[in-house]
């Protein structure tokens, strides 16, 4: 989010007497962190990539094709059909921004493009499904920059908000154990799941507090979700990460109980995210192999996880790729009278 103390463009060129452009500390210090980041995450996702390819011969690949064949249709299609509901839910993140920031893009169409960005987000990166593709499709519909970038924070608000009210019941219920590789004392996790409560529980109070209140960041108008559309928020994201977990249950065939499943599936997520790989190719098996080890054989392991990527991952891709496909041939057809949206909210239209 741009910082909201910046003098907008206009107003610096218009000042007298500009101080000189020299960076100063701060910038410098900004800059070396761009680069460093712009080199830590390709050099660390190497690494990942070539440690998780040098224990690739170690895995029970004969095992995991035996899992594989051994998954009845019925129990396949329940795992679909719990990732198909997962995919669904998730596009009412957008239907949250639709009603935040009052665009009038059919709720249809938010939807779809929120399913398509998903689908695309999770196999090729979040800047091109989560962000390029948004903004593709939006602009296509007539909104501008500043609604789409409200719509993406709303959504990944949605998202991570729900994510630490289920990662904070877990982990400070003492359900799941923290690993043993991880260095981490049992006080200090529950101590992180009670913070990450908070921190839930800290966005609806501020909601509460801000409301009718708002900001001006470089010339746009932005204010918080009203209390009641941030707890729709929490629950929303809260459901869909459950059924993620549910849609794994089931493939493991019930031999880690659920709140385990629950636990190493937001573990494997946060890996997924913090390690620049596409789709996190390796990171969520090699999460679930160092964690469940010992509960399950690697084989069955293994064709629960290439079953769940199949399930979860490529088949919406195709999903998504049709959706894509026909909204363009929509965007085509139905071209936009005058493009929509200031970034400024405007009055909801009229009932």
């Amino acid at each position: 989010m741009p910082n909201s103390d910046a003098m907008p463009l206009s107003d610096a060129r218009d000042a007298p007497d500009a101080p000189d452009a020299r960076p100063g500390p701060a910038t410098t210090r900004a800059t070396l962190w761009q680069r460093v980041r712009r080199w830590a995450l390709p050099v660390l996702g190497l690494v990942v990539l070539g440690l998780l390819l040098s224990h690739a011969h170690k895995v029970d690949w004969a095992g995991a094709w035996q899992a594989l064949r051994g998954y009845s249709p019925w129990l396949l299609l329940a795992a679909l059909a719990l990732c198909t509901a997962s995919h669904a839910l998730y596009g009412c993140y957008d239907l949250i921004g639709r009603h935040h920031t009052r665009h009038r893009v059919p709720r249809w169409r938010c939807w779809a493009i929120a399913v398509t960005s998903y689908a695309f987000n999770l196999n090729l990166g979040s800047l091109v499904g989560g962000v390029a593709m948004r903004a593709r499709l939006y602009a296509r519909a007539g909104l501008d920059e500043a609604t789409v970038a409200q719509i993406v924070g709303i959504s990944l608000a949605t998202n991570w908000l729900g994510y630490g009210l289920v990662a904070g019941c877990v982990f400070a219920s003492g359900v799941v154990q923290p690993p043993a590789q991880a260095h981490v004392g049992e006080g200090s996790f529950r101590a992180l799941g009670v913070l990450m409560l908070l921190l839930a529980a800290g966005y609806v109070v501020a909601c509460a507090k801000a409301q009718g209140r708002h900001w001006r960041v470089r010339g746009r108008r932005l204010e918080l979700p009203s209390a009641r559309l941030a707890l729709v928020q929490l629950g929303v994201s809260a459901t869909n990460w459950a059924l993620m977990a549910s849609a794994m249950y089931l493939l493991l065939g019930g031999k880690v109980p659920y709140p385990v499943t629950l636990g190493v599936m937001l573990a494997a997520s946060i890996a997924g995210v913090v390690t620049p790989i596409p789709a996190g190719l390796g990171v969520l098996e090699a999460v679930y192999l160092a964690l469940l080890s010992g509960s399950v054989r690697q084989g069955a392991l293994m064709g629960a996880l290439l079953a769940y990527r199949a399930l979860y991952y490529l088949v919406p891709l195709g999903g998504g790729l049709l959706l894509y496909l026909l909204l363009e041939r929509y965007a085509s057809a139905h071209p936009p009278p005058e493009a929509e949206g200031s970034g400024a909210l405007s009055p909801p239209p009229p009932r």
